[in-house]
């Protein structure tokens, strides 16, 4: 009894907010549910009150409505963004090849397309430019310079950037599009701290090992001790000192370590080609060697064939994942003429390859 006495109290306490309210009909319903609850005089003398109270208009019925809207949603808050930095992100969507986005030409130098990025960078960095489709514009732009900047990347880009493009058709991003394949190693924030310089705290230095790019971060005590260590004699021998014997190493390997016997091309070096009696493969040696090589001519040819092979071999493998991924490119964008176009393309070293197989 005592529950159903606290539980009519809340009721009454409830009927007395709708009273208040002049909302008769539900201070009427919670009362009568407080006297099946548990009676009492309260709840007795709080109905007949009400039931002497003159009807509510229907302005005053009815409690009025709250917005349960958060106060964030009902203030209408001015666009993050100008126009012109919307306009500049869609022309950055538009953009068929990293020489576009950048704004290059095609022959541009390393320090041009280096400054197409310091401009672009600072314009469509997260931070300062709120528009839609900024993020990945700045992702892009980063990809561009990544690519653009290595030498060799740069190289397959020109070869193959004509069939990305043409695959690029289908895709919801052009610039997300054209760059599969040639992904930046670092990522757009370490590409940005690379060309301004690093963060809050401490400084990013990086590095290039394996051919990735990698990132070492030093706090601000580390790097005010390495610059009193540098304003000192001592620091800046200790900091050339890995330099000497890198040069002295590289000197006693250069008595140690001897030049090949042979090469695969010729030069100054290796002006006279010989062919192996076996599979009749060219070679070229010293002018000294008839004189200098004492080791077994057979010995060494068994050699030299063994390396052609297993460098042809290696060579038609790369043709082979090559034209694998062209082909399931091809097809998963129903491009039937680059489909066409790789199954007529050779594998010159798979052919060189299966041609001296037969001969073995």
């Amino acid at each position: 009894m005592d529950g159903n006495r606290d539980e009519a109290e809340k009721c009454i306490q409830i009927a007395q907010k709708f009273v208040a309210e002049r909302n008769r009909e539900k201070a009427e319903k919670f009362l009568q549910k407080a006297e099946r609850l548990y009676p009492t005089q309260k709840a007795k003398d709080l109905l007949l009150q009400i039931s002497l109270l003159a009807p509510a208009s229907p302005e005053t019925e009815q409690p009025r409505k709250r917005n349960t809207k958060p106060l964030n949603e009902r203030i209408s808050k001015a666009p993050e963004y100008t126009p012109e930095q919307a306009e500049a992100v869609q022309k950055i969507k538009k953009c068929k090849d990293y020489y576009e986005i950048l704004g290059v030409s095609k022959d541009a130098t390393d320090s041009e397309i280096k400054k197409a990025y310091k401009k672009l960078a600072l314009q469509f960095h997260p931070d300062k430019n709120k528009a839609p489709g900024s993020a990945e514009a700045f992702k892009a732009i980063g990809n561009a310079v990544a690519i653009l900047t290595d030498v060799e990347k740069r190289k397959q880009y020109d070869l193959y950037g004509n069939d990305e493009e043409r695959m690029a058709k289908n895709s919801q991003f052009h610039s997300q599009s054209f760059t599969r394949g040639f992904e930046a190693e670092a990522s757009p924030e370490d590409l940005f701290n690379m060309f301004f310089g690093g963060g809050f705290g401490g400084s990013n230095i990086y590095v290039r090992r394996d051919g990735r790019w990698q990132r070492q971060t030093t706090s601000h005590h580390e790097n005010q001790r390495q610059r009193n260590g540098q304003q000192g004699g001592y620091g800046a021998i200790l900091q050339l000192l890995p330099i000497i014997l890198a040069i002295i190493l590289s000197m006693a390997s250069s008595f140690i370590i001897s030049d090949p016997v042979y090469n695969f091309s010729a030069s100054p070096k290796y002006p006279i080609q010989r062919t192996t009696q076996n599979l009749k493969i060219h070679y070229f040696v010293k002018k000294n060697f008839h004189t200098e090589y004492q080791g077994s001519v057979q010995r060494l040819e068994t050699s030299v064939e063994e390396d052609y092979i297993t460098g042809l071999a290696h060579a038609c493998s790369k043709e082979r994942n090559h034209r694998d991924a062209m082909l399931w490119k091809a097809k998963n964008f129903g491009d039937s003429q680059l489909y066409h176009s790789v199954l007529n393309n050779p594998l010159t070293s798979c052919e060189s390859l299966q041609k001296l197989k037969g001969r073995v």
